[in-house]
């Protein structure tokens, strides 16, 4: 049955909370934002049509607060709700309590994601369907995972059964370590997802990590749209991604769409969502699902000409899904989070000082970033995707290299030179793509002079330096870090030792 969706209550925030908006506001759909005291100021807050206070800083007190944001939704007469990615996204109950209101929810239905969203869940459905899968059981209980991984043998991985993200994931290579991972992942599990269940399943050598996008409608059709290549990873969290994954066969990538349509047709699923993979040896294991909208989504978007969060929307609205145009080209993303690379990458917070954002053909910058935003220690730490997009892989790995070179941003220590050195690099160019890539390739990477300079820069910005006002709308020409010696900024305290360093 098709229903006019009129208002829509975006139930997160940030960049996934600003690209929603964008899209509705194309649709001629009125938004409503919903903001912790932390984001008062934050870009989605101004986009929307209306904005609402949901509670404090913490996450448990304003954006996972489900009767908060419930509240907001009928205080604003929103009849729907889209929850992003991250946070409610996949919480079956709140999608329940969001039917129970009598608002939609724009995403699968309670049943299909209590299924879906669950590793467990999703793993039996897998079975049923006759898709491989890793071996692996559910416990957080140490004298049976002891067991398992006598059997399985070393290393396992220990997960959260209800999230992703990498949250409550742990890597465990010989028995001594594994009581101590069970504890800290069941820990973690819990703060990120309220529910500290554990799954414990084989660790594949070298695998890579695919992911086929789905869309599906109430009336009972599913489609795959690609497959997208998530095997960067740093602490299993995904930095670099790009579609189509290079050198897949045809054959393993019609197998591997045919396995997710089946998966997703039996959980009655609809809206937008991914089936994983793990490939390896010429084979391939599902790995989980995702019932939600990806952060890599825009990949997908570039390369079919689409709007994803469009189709979530229709969908909700009882439209059937559209016929996607063919896919052309290649297209690559890169996580741009904020983080210290020269101390192990530990979260960073700060204000964005200064921001240079990349343009150009095939160049897109999906963000929240402005000049004089703070960037907090309450959230995600992604600041935004630099999607670039080629006629192959090699016009995008160069068109990325050029943006990374091109992206600045100051006040907010950031890993933009860390992608731009690992898609530069040789093991990428050829693409020795695995979940090891990292540990492989760039594990004694360290920051060079390009970081030093921007954080000399940032530091003289933020005390006043020469300037005197951080928020000075005219600063010197040629701000570039890279360029920061052979140029005014060079004047500014501090760069006699930059110069002593080099």
């Amino acid at each position: 049955m098709r229903r006019k969706i009129k208002k829509i209550l975006v139930a997160n925030r940030g960049e996934i909370a600003l690209r929603i908006i964008r899209t509705a506001r194309v649709m001629g759909i009125a938004t409503v934002a919903v903001y912790s005291e932390a984001d008062a100021r934050c870009k989605h807050v101004d986009a929307a049509d209306e904005a609402i206070p949901i509670g404090a800083a913490e996450a448990a007190k304003s954006y996972l607060d489900i009767t908060a944001i419930l509240a907001a939704a009928k205080k604003s007469g929103a009849d729907a709700i889209h929850p992003g990615y991250g946070f409610l996204s996949e919480r079956a109950e709140f999608a329940q309590a969001c039917a129970a209101a009598g608002i939609g929810f724009i995403g699968p239905s309670p049943e299909a994601m209590a299924a879906m969203g669950d590793k467990i869940g999703a793993r039996k459905i897998a079975e049923r369907c006759d898709v491989p899968i890793v071996p692996g059981i559910e416990t957080a209980d140490t004298g049976a995972a002891q067991r398992f991984a006598a059997k399985a043998g070393y290393p396992i991985v220990v997960k959260a059964a209800a999230g992703g993200g990498g949250r409550g994931m742990r890597v465990v290579a010989e028995s001594a370590a594994l009581d101590a991972a069970i504890a800290a992942a069941g820990r973690e599990a819990m703060a990120a997802f309220g529910d500290g269940r554990l799954y414990i399943e084989k660790y594949l050598d070298h695998p890579r990590h695919i992911e086929i996008q789905i869309l599906g409608d109430e009336h009972g059709s599913v489609i795959a749209m690609g497959e997208r290549e998530c095997s960067i990873q740093r602490r299993h969290q995904k930095i670099i991604e790009e579609s189509p994954a290079p050198g897949l066969s045809d054959k393993m990538r019609a197998k591997m769409a045919d396995a997710a349509i089946r998966i997703a047709r039996a959980a009655r699923y609809t809206g937008a969502g991914t089936i994983e993979f793990l490939a390896a040896g010429g084979e391939f294991y599902f790995l989980e699902a995702n019932a939600r909208i990806q952060v890599e989504h825009p990949l997908t978007e570039i390369r079919f000409g689409c709007d994803l969060v469009r189709e979530q929307i229709r969908i909700a609205a009882g439209e059937p899904v559209s016929t996607p145009e063919q896919p052309r080209g290649a297209a690559i993303e890169c996580r741009i989070n904020a983080e210290e690379p020269e101390h192990n990458f530990r979260p960073a917070m700060g204000t964005v000082l200064r921001l240079n954002i990349p343009a150009g053909p095939g160049v897109r910058f999906d963000s929240h970033l402005a000049s004089g935003a703070e960037v907090t220690a309450h959230y995600d730490n992604l600041l935004g995707k630099l999607i670039c997009w080629g006629a192959d892989r090699e016009e995008a790995r160069l068109r990325m290299a050029a943006a990374l070179e091109e992206f600045i941003l100051l006040g907010v220590a950031n890993n933009a030179s860390y992608l731009r050195d690992i898609v530069v690099s040789k093991p990428f160019q050829e693409a020795h793509l695995s979940t090891n890539f990292i540990d492989e390739f760039f594990a004694q990477w360290r920051p060079g002079a390009t970081e030093i300079n921007a954080a000399l820069i940032a530091a003289a910005l933020a005390s006043g330096g020469v300037f005197g006002n951080a928020g000075a709308e005219n600063p010197p020409a040629s701000p570039s870090p890279k360029r920061a010696s052979e140029s005014p900024w060079s004047t500014m305290p501090g760069f006699e030792l930059l110069r002593m360093r080099r």
